[in-house]
């Protein structure tokens, strides 16, 4: 029964509206997350549920994949350097809340070394460990080889490199030149542009939340969310024919998921208004044409009169640096809302023109 229930949690149709608010309160309540604490329980409760999932076959028989175990590793070094810096934003934080300075600016940590031995030195030696764990790795562990490419076979399920599982995911709700260079660029591009849009002389040499809440919730969001989650979905959750499988749900390839999927030309006209689809191709998707451009053009300006955060980021970014941050943002969050209208409305695209390629 229980396990039934975690099978259910993990669809994404739930777990990615979970994941979104367990990431809300996890920056609401960074000083509460961000203690040795916190991380002390955490680490208890996961021991014993780590043992249990391992139990169960068939989650073990995802695990134990020879390309699983590295993402595995590198999902826990995530976590674990994430909870680190909300750790040392919420101490530093709690200090110049007090009055005091950063912990990177007391006098103990004031002092300056030369790049050269200090910091060669050091890079010197993790690479050496490295190297060294790589060749016990691979004497340990057989690489993961397949039979030579075979253009009559493909195997199933087909999926790319783990660093790339992210954009096939986004396969499942966008079209292929959307989500496989439009919205990753866009991303990418937001990521790299946030700290020069947010120009907030604050924080820099040291660690903090409070003094840089819109860059880091944007970046974290961008990164945690519709990336590295996206990642553990398409690595541990996507089974043959791409289809979800709960972690402890055996991956048949028999299993067949009835998927009907419409366009939002098709539920007007059709569903909504009774006719036959129009045959200009602009007539037919001119409901779709209007919400997209109403979306990036009403939203931006509106945020910044209505709302008071709107407002605030207007005073501090400038006309320029705001627009081009609320298009970054909106072009980020068109994700989880393709995604939820596909769930909830089985809404395939909101223009589809394929005989221009574009499809939104």
């Amino acid at each position: 029964m229980l396990r039934e229930l975690v099978n259910k949690l993990s669809d994404p149709i739930i777990s990615f509206p979970l994941v979104t608010i367990g990431f809300y309160f996890m920056l609401k309540y960074y000083k509460i997350v961000g203690t040795k604490k916190f991380a002390y329980w955490t680490t208890a409760l996961l021991i014993p549920i780590t043992t249990w999932f391992l139990a169960d076959p068939n989650f073990f028989s995802i695990i134990k994949t020879p390309d699983n175990i590295p993402i595995i590793i590198l999902l826990l070094l995530v976590g674990f350097v994430t909870w680190f810096a909300i750790h040392k934003a919420a101490e530093n934080d709690t200090r110049i809340e007090a009055g005091l300075c950063p912990i990177e600016a007391t006098p103990e940590n004031r002092e300056k070394v030369w790049s050269w031995p200090n910091l060669v030195y050091t890079e010197l030696f993790a690479m050496i460990a490295c190297t060294a764990f790589l060749v016990v790795w691979a004497i340990i562990f057989k690489a993961p080889l397949e039979e030579s490419a075979n253009p009559t076979w493909a195997p199933n399920p087909a999926k790319a490199p783990w660093y790339f599982l992210g954009l096939q995911e986004m396969l499942v709700y966008f079209d292929p030149w959307m989500a496989g260079v439009v919205l990753p660029g866009l991303i990418v591009a937001g990521l790299i542009a946030v700290p020069y849009i947010d120009t907030n002389p604050k924080g820099n040499g040291y660690f903090t939340f409070k003094e840089r809440k819109m860059a880091i919730t944007a970046f974290l969001y961008g990164w945690l969310v519709l990336w590295v989650y996206l990642i553990i979905v398409g690595v541990f959750l996507r089974g043959p024919n791409w289809t979800f499988y709960g972690p402890f749900e055996f991956w048949d390839f028999h299993k067949v998921v009835a998927s009907f999927n419409v366009n939002l030309s098709e539920i007007i006209w059709i569903k909504m208004l009774g006719v036959g689809l129009p045959k200009n191709l602009v007539v037919r998707e001119i409901f779709g044409i209007i919400l997209s451009i109403a979306y990036i053009s009403i939203i931006p300006p509106w945020a910044a009169k209505a709302t008071k955060a709107g407002r605030e980021l207007f005073l501090n970014l400038g006309a320029t640096r705001y627009y081009i941050f609320m298009f970054l943002v909106l072009m980020m969050t068109s994700l989880p809302i393709k995604m939820i209208l596909r769930w909830l409305f089985s809404l395939k695209y909101i223009v589809a023109l394929p005989e221009w390629e574009l499809n939104l």
